[in-house]
């Protein structure tokens, strides 16, 4: 009888993950499907100021790079 009501437990304990789990997974689904088509690069309204104005060759990018030690 020991035995019996330890594998009962234990199957009750192992449908409690598979449940949790799928509960998870899903949830994981529904919030990616939310978040797919949001659009976080869009590119900015109103009084934007582009930061970088000039463009700089390689050779000056490549020593900025070596200066800065980055």
């Amino acid at each position: 009888m020991d035995m019996k009501m330890m594998l009962l437990d234990m199957l009750k304990v192992f449908c409690l993950f598979i449940a949790f789990t799928l509960l998870f997974y899903y949830g994981l689904r529904v919030m990616h499907a939310e978040y797919e088509h949001y659009h976080r690069y869009d590119p900015p309204e109103g009084p934007a100021v582009k930061v970088f104005t000039e463009e700089h060759s390689f050779f000056e990018r490549i020593h900025l790079f070596f200066r800065l030690g980055e």
